[in-house]
């Protein structure tokens, strides 16, 4: 294409309103490419579980190393009792004959009465296997999610017992009760695929 030709008078002013012209098409071409480039990122990145625009079901659960036992579990869930309940990771249990999940920090004797366990609700089954050796099974349908049983496993056993919620009872509420009042973030919405998180050995 041959160059317009300028009169010596209007040869300048033609000539910058032409660079002009030409520098806005220039940005408003590099802003529609950006755009267009965030776009098709933003279509070919999957959504994380439970992100706006992710289509993958997810449920609510709690993070066993986040959880700080303070109770709340068992008074904000929608349900009563709470949809959280106890479970007991065995490959991590010492098998104690004192077990601090099991016996209260101050009982009176070494045995199953009821003064001298931490569940109020007498969830926790100790069956002896040899001795010095005990096995503990939680009865989940008297678990009311207290935490007391966890926080005395964690302060001075293995950590083997945690809370977590029970899918079979959640109702999913679309604003958890007890994730609203959570002080320590340890309940999110995890995938549907993968409902329950498991415990570790502390430290790792």
């Amino acid at each position: 294409m041959p160059l317009p030709l300028f009169t010596p008078a209007g040869s300048r002013r033609a000539f910058i309103g032409l660079v002009g012209r030409s520098a806005a098409a220039l940005a408003v071409g590099g802003v529609l490419g950006a755009l267009l480039y965030e776009r098709h990122n933003a279509q070919a990145a999957p959504a994380a579980p439970g992100a706006a625009g992710s289509n993958e079901p997810t449920v609510w659960q709690i993070d066993p190393a986040k959880c700080i036992q303070c109770g709340r579990c068992a008074t904000e869930c929608v349900l009563t009792p709470s949809a959280v309940k106890c479970y007991h990771a065995h490959a991590l249990c010492g098998y104690c004959d004192l077990c601090t999940g099991y016996f209260e920090a101050q009982a009176p004797a070494l045995n199953t009465a009821a003064e001298n366990q931490q569940c109020p609700t007498a969830a926790i089954q100790r069956r002896f296997v040899e001795d010095p050796y005990y096995e503990y099974v939680i009865d989940r349908d008297l678990c009311i999610g207290c935490a007391k049983c966890v926080k005395g496993c964690n302060a001075y056993g293995n950590g083997s017992l945690y809370l977590q919620i029970d899918q079979k009872h959640c109702v999913g509420c679309n604003q958890c009760g007890i994730a609203r009042h959570c002080p320590s973030g340890a309940i999110a919405r995890v995938p549907v695929a993968q409902p329950y998180k498991t415990t570790r050995v502390r430290g790792t």
